[in-house]
């Protein structure tokens, strides 16, 4: 994080989780701060409107989690994402209706009936029951089935013959198990969802950082998977970033995406010991399964075991954080905090404008399950299924013409190249996105 008081054009309270040491700050501690920001009076806000969901946490279909982890916080973005079927959410949710919030919202998104969310989600809704959804959701489970099982016997394998060629496919194999997990832990609880903490991550903090931070405020300084990664990469454009936060990263910050994954463990452990709060919980063994059927199965050798399981997990980090942070949001097109956004702050414009798809994977099921593929779709319709969202494009394009709203779509080279770019930008752009699409528009026009 930088030494810069910041505040956010996506909401009115600075951020409390800013004072927090960057060492210090987690999931949870960002959940904290929405806490004291939100004005939800302790208990659930959507809208303008306090809801106390206590009795409903072990009756909600998505699983305990959700209702748990959000006690005290405004989820008007949340709720309003995660329930394509809207109104029958909405129609249950007045069973938990206490008053009216006393104070406005934190965040400034709106989610007009006819705006272009609600517009576009009324007609995926419509659209999704015309397809074969359980077809593709079954191809999904195969694939990502398949590929824990080569993670594993590759592992046995590198291990049996200390085989580094082995090792780094069986690396590759645990990385595209782990995306692919990320399309479970989005939706109702399931066993598959605990194939993501095979990477020393864990879903249950993904929840917060990824589903309720990122999905919901990307780009922003109250997206997680910005700030936890300042200040030693700094994707928010500002005039204090160094010249080694700029450009100098462009070189370490491949080593920095081997030992990601290692230092979640590390911050685990830290964080438990010095605040007497522990983290950690039974799900957190579920990286140890590989190492021990590497010894089982492949090699007595403890030693030897050790060794190949950390090169796995070094390739593994390394390979996760190449695809992730280049899977679209860091360009110098894209919107970031700073620069200058529509008046319009649907949230779905929002969305669309910080986002940016990759054109190599939209007509592969696999390698959009395992890439973060149909990245804006997903940003918009999480809980849907990865192998579903390629039939929605038709939908998506219709009502962006309609909202006058832009999807630009590259290779994947492309999205690297601008992702440095973006490190390196430290001016704010003073032009938002519909104001680029009407010049590219007039552009066309006279070309």
């Amino acid at each position: 994080m930088t030494t810069e008081k910041r505040f956010s054009q996506i909401a009115h309270n600075y951020p409390s989780f800013q004072e927090i040491n960057p060492v210090k700050l987690n999931a949870y501690k960002w959940m904290q701060s929405r806490q004291q920001d939100d004005n939800a009076e302790g208990l659930w806000r959507v809208h303008d409107t306090l809801y106390d969901l206590t009795e409903f946490i072990n009756w909600h279909p998505g699983g305990a989690d959700w209702i748990k982890l959000t006690k005290g916080t405004d989820i008007t973005e949340a709720f309003e994402v995660h329930h394509i079927n809207y109104a029958k959410a909405e129609h249950l949710l007045q069973d938990y209706r206490v008053r009216d919030a006393k104070l406005p919202r934190n965040f400034k998104f709106t989610f007009k009936e006819t705006g272009f969310y609600r517009t576009l989600r009324r007609r995926v809704a419509k659209k999704l029951k015309t397809l074969n959804v359980k077809q593709a959701e079954l191809m999904t489970k195969v694939i990502i089935d398949v590929l824990l099982a080569v993670t594993f016997l590759t592992s046995i394998l590198s291990a049996k013959f200390d085989n580094r060629y082995i090792m780094a496919l069986s690396a590759l194999c645990m990385c595209y198990t782990v995306i692919s997990a990320h399309n479970f832990f989005h939706r109702r609880d399931n066993f598959r969802m605990f194939y993501f903490n095979l990477s020393f991550y864990n879903y249950r903090e993904w929840r917060i950082s990824h589903a309720m931070s990122h999905h919901l405020y990307p780009n922003s300084i109250h997206d997680l998977e910005v700030t936890l990664f300042e200040p030693v990469l700094c994707w928010i454009p500002s005039q204090v970033k160094t010249l080694g936060q700029r450009f100098a990263s462009w070189i370490y910050s491949p080593i920095i995406y081997m030992f990601i994954m290692l230092d979640q463990l590390v911050k685990r452990i830290v964080f438990s010991f010095t605040t007497k709060t522990n983290l950690f919980q039974i799900n957190d063994l579920v990286p140890l399964a590989v190492p021990l059927a590497m010894l089982i199965f492949g090699n007595p050798n403890p030693f030897t075991v050790f060794k190949m399981w950390l090169q796995i997990i070094l390739a593994n980090s390394f390979i996760f954080h190449l695809i992730g942070l280049n899977a679209g949001h860091h360009h110098p097109d894209l919107v970031h905090d700073g620069d200058k956004i529509r008046e319009d702050l649907d949230w779905g414009i929002y969305s669309m404008d910080t986002i940016m798809d990759n054109s190599d994977l939209r007509k592969h099921h696999f390698l959009a399950l395992t890439h973060f593929g149909h990245h804006a779709l997903h940003h918009l319709f999480p809980t849907v299924d990865h192998g579903i969202l390629s039939s929605l494009y038709p939908v998506l394009f219709e009502t962006m013409d309609e909202f006058e709203v832009e999807l630009e779509a590259y290779p994947w080279y492309h999205h690297v190249y601008g992702q440095l770019r973006q490190l390196a930008r430290n001016t704010p752009k003073t032009f938002d996105s519909l104001e680029k699409l009407r010049r590219k528009q007039i552009q066309k026009k006279i070309d």
